[in-house]
């Protein structure tokens, strides 16, 4: 279900945001003023908007993602959920600071393009860092970009009139900034997040468990933390930036996001109630953060593709690989894929190989050039497309030719999990992959890089009850027989059979939240009550 903050809390906090200090925020007048925005030349499919007026009865829902394929494609499925219920949708685009050739580039014009019914705003650009010569992390070289866009934003919001018109900016969890000109303006806002409320919880609680702390939680390990609606956690399983120093720079400003994520009127997190209802439940537990309470959470998902290659679907040429799993047995292909950004090394690539040629099981495999290094700017690398005959060992091809399909850097992951075939999943365990194979039915094999991955996994594992683990992902290395032996439990053991019989209880608990009467439907119903009530 959802929780519903009380009509009287969720007009007081709504209130208190007009009553906005207005001295923290006279630096502009000239932003103050509606007016029609010089655009960029946009792709086709692109909209570019001119300040709205009164001319349709329906209110507007403006969403605010922020930029990459994790956090973009999440919030497009939101979107049309606001469109099912009679709303109009404008995405307020960021130009990215830098033009990547990995599997995300062109993504946010094949999502234009795919969905006419929403309206893409791009704001004017502004100039962007210099990651390359910056001694600063990544991140925080991206925050303070998209801080820099507050104005614009503020002139694109104060150009939807009537403001009445307005009917919320939903922000994604890394564009908290944005609460500031909402809180200006006397916009109602709110969070989305895009990853599980588990995440959720563990990053609500963590600033109160590094209150205090000199050290970091890098020297404890392994060690289990115990946080409220999740099970016991390693603190080596955290997020690794916010294992080092608390002091430092990046582990302040992480732990700073986490917190203005509850710091809206609500967050509506893509989960639902029967999968994650032990973290869901956690909101409301006065011991979650002492002394505060927090806004309503709704969990409204899942909210993933359901695959389809475009707009002109029906004409497009279907992919090759989806041709391939036509003539495959079904639930017979285990799918390995490590999501838009992941990559693997050089030796790792060639262990993988050896085991699923070992395993004799068919497979789909999504192969990517190696990262230059562990550095965080490696997701700022050009990286050409990998070289097959150099990446894997010799002969390999040719030797499972048949049962056997490799895919070079990109493939439709989402046609693919819902293909009659798949019968398994070899995923990093981001939330979008394993949303994604849960609302299909599908087993997972976990294998966590980076980011929130770990923690996920522990959540998939040791709660959900739709993967297993992966041994050595640790260590940075997962031979060669564990991938074999892994593959094999899924696909062939009595405890395979198990998993993909949870996986398949999942499936249909998924399809029955978003159904009327549904969890997640009724938790949407909610939130919408709650925000029509705000101006009561």
């Amino acid at each position: 279900m959802w929780f519903a903050g009380k009509a009287v809390a969720q007009q007081r906090r709504y209130k208190s945001w007009a009553l906005q200090s207005a001295a923290s925020h006279l630096h502009s007048s000239s932003e103050a003023t509606a007016t029609v925005l010089s655009f960029p030349i946009l792709p086709s499919g692109w909209a570019a908007t001119a300040p709205m007026d009164n001319g349709s009865a329906k209110q507007t829902v403006v969403l605010f993602p922020g930029g990459g394929v994790g956090h973009v494609g999440p919030m497009t499925q939101l979107a049309k959920v606001f469109l099912d219920h009679g709303y109009d949708v404008t995405m307020v685009i960021i130009e990215p600071p830098i033009k990547s050739t990995d599997s995300g580039a062109g993504f946010i014009e094949r999502v234009a393009a795919s969905n006419p019914s929403i309206t893409f705003h791009v704001l004017p650009p502004i100039p962007p860092p210099d990651f390359a010569s910056s001694r600063k992390h990544p991140f925080l070289l991206m925050m303070e970009f998209m801080r820099q866009y507050n104005e614009k934003l503020e002139s694109f919001l104060r150009s939807i009139v009537p403001r009445a018109r307005l009917h919320s900016l939903v922000i994604d969890m890394f564009c908290t900034q944005a609460i500031d000109v909402a809180a200006k303006l006397g916009v109602p806002v709110y969070t989305f997040y895009a990853s599980g409320a588990g995440v959720l919880a563990v990053f609500t609680q963590l600033p109160a468990l590094l209150a205090g702390r000199r050290t970091g939680l890098k020297e404890l390990g392994d060690t289990p933390l115990e946080f409220l609606g999740v099970p016991p956690m390693p603190a080596s399983h955290l997020v690794r930036e916010l294992l080092e120093d608390p002091e430092d720079e990046l582990c302040r400003t992480m732990m700073n996001i986490w917190k203005r994520n509850t710091d809206t009127l609500g967050v509506l997190v893509n989960t639902f109630w029967s999968l994650e209802s032990r973290a869901l439940q956690a909101f409301r537990d006065p011991l979650c953060v002492p002394g505060r309470v927090l806004p309503p959470v709704y969990s409204i998902g899942p909210l993933v593709g359901k695959g389809g290659s475009g707009a002109d679907e029906e004409e497009a040429e279907r992919p090759e690989c989806l041709v391939w799993l036509d003539a495959q047995p079904e639930r017979s292909v285990v799918l390995l894929s490590w999501g838009s950004k992941g990559s693997l090394p050089e030796e790792q690539i060639k262990e993988i190989a050896a085991g699923l040629e070992k395993s004799g099981q068919r497979f789909l495999w999504v192969v990517r050039t190696p990262a230059g290094s562990d550095d965080p700017k490696r997701y700022l690398e050009q990286r050409p497309e990998p070289d097959l005959d150099a990446l894997l060992p010799e002969g390999f091809l040719e030797r499972t030719k048949g049962r056997g399909f490799v895919i070079k850097s990109w493939a439709p992951q989402a046609d693919i999990l819902t293909h009659p075939a798949t019968g398994a999943f070899v995923t990093h365990c981001g939330w979008n992959s394993t949303l994604e194979a849960i609302a299909a039915g599908v087993p997972m094999l976990c294998w966590p890089l980076g980011a929130e991955q770990k923690m996920n996994k522990v959540l998939m594992t040791a709660d959900m009850g739709v993967g297993v683990e992966l041994e050595g992902y640790k260590a940075g290395l997962i031979k060669a027989e564990e991938v074999e032996a892994k593959v094999r439990l899924v696909l062939e053991s009595e405890e395979g059979r198990e998993l993909r019989e949870r996986a398949a209880e999942r499936k249909k608990e998924a399809e029955e939240a978003l159904e009327d009467g549904g969890s997640s439907r009724a938790a949407f119903l909610q939130f919408l009550s709650d925000v029509k009530n705000l101006r009561a």
